[in-house]
């Protein structure tokens, strides 16, 4: 570790976490592993003996208020967010620091927006939902994708994932989130329809064309807060989706040294207006691996000041995605047309 401040990360010892654990730890910043479960913030000691460990719950303010002391942001990994989402925002802004998450969940999202969008902006911090695979990929490749765009007629979101094995919260969070998904009808968020909504999907290698069904995210919200379209839509694979349903479709598991799986994904966002389209595709390893530099460059141009703005804000709005995309090379390929 290097001279940079603290930031906090909480739910510090899920999957995904250990990933953002690394990276800060690999930029030279403090992590301080925060959590709900004081046994399993004590089994992390072996492995991260030298990080400062303290339990808090989202129930408990006070310890929220002890957890986030003397850091300068914190990244929220503790899924279900629509459980721990308000709590940790509400003890970052009490705590004048930054916040991030890593959510998929619509709700979610839409909540940061609605609850502490103002509170956030007088605190003049950044509190930025769904910095990850899910949200702020998709995100940032849209803005890249529509450029100069202000106003599209339609964007459309395709993931491909050549197998999807949970995590634990993953599936917790499938479990708890029960609203309806949406998706942008008409110029305005709606419900996504009843019926299954299916397309074939063009891919290139590796993936080739695949069967597609709609599956919308956090990234429907986060777009549609700054990019004006009439159409948004995401889609996943079919084979990714049976994956998901399947109970017994195991979680996870290392392939490397870094701990991430042999997972390969592709992510191609379509953006048209009128006749014209445009076009920004990502590829690489493991979703729940990539979030980490996802977030954890989020972070760094934040403290940086290279963020547009304070408050509640989307990755497209708040930083340059093409720029941000670029600084990424190590982790993901991009293709912009």
């Amino acid at each position: 570790m290097g001279d940079k401040p603290a930031v906090a990360v909480f739910g510090a010892y899920g999957h995904t976490a250990r990933f953002v654990v690394d990276e800060l730890c690999r930029r030279g910043y403090r992590p301080i592993l925060c959590g709900r479960d004081e046994g399993k913030l004590a089994a992390m000691a072996q492995a991260c003996s030298s990080l400062p460990r303290r339990q808090a719950s989202v129930g408990d303010a006070a310890s929220l208020d002890r957890a986030l002391s003397g850091a300068v942001a914190v990244i929220n990994c503790a899924s279900p967010f629509l459980d721990t989402g308000a709590p940790v925002i509400e003890a970052a802004l009490r705590a004048g620091i930054h916040y991030l998450d890593l959510t998929a969940e619509q709700r979610a999202v839409q909540d940061v927006f609605e609850r502490h969008a103002q509170d956030a902006a007088r605190a003049g911090v950044v509190v930025l939902p769904a910095m990850a695979f899910y949200g702020g990929l998709a995100d940032l490749l849209a803005t890249a994708a529509a450029g100069d765009w202000l106003e599209v007629d339609a964007i459309e979101v395709a993931v491909a994932l050549d197998s999807w094995h949970l995590t634990m919260g993953t599936r917790l969070t499938s479990q708890r989130n029960h609203y309806p998904r949406l998706v942008v009808s008409e110029g305005e968020l709606a419900l996504l329809p009843g019926a299954p909504l299916a397309r074939e999907w063009s891919f290139g290698p590796p993936f080739g064309d695949q069967a597609m069904v709609a599956m919308t995210l956090s990234e429907v919200v986060t777009i549609a807060r700054h990019l004006k379209t009439r159409e948004l839509i995401s889609y996943i694979n079919r084979g990714s989706l049976e994956d998901i349903r399947d109970p017994t479709t195991p979680p996870p598991l290392a392939s490397d040294a870094s701990g991430c799986s042999a997972q390969r994904f592709a992510m191609d966002v379509r953006v048209r207006r009128g006749g014209e389209r445009r076009r920004a595709q990502a590829s690489g390893q493991d979703i729940y691996a990539v979030s980490a530099p996802l977030v954890v460059e989020a972070l760094e141009r934040i403290l940086q000041g290279a963020v547009r703005g304070t408050g509640a804000l989307p990755a497209g709005a708040a930083f340059d995605a093409r720029d941000f995309l670029t600084a990424l090379a190590s982790h993901l390929a991009v293709r912009i047309d």
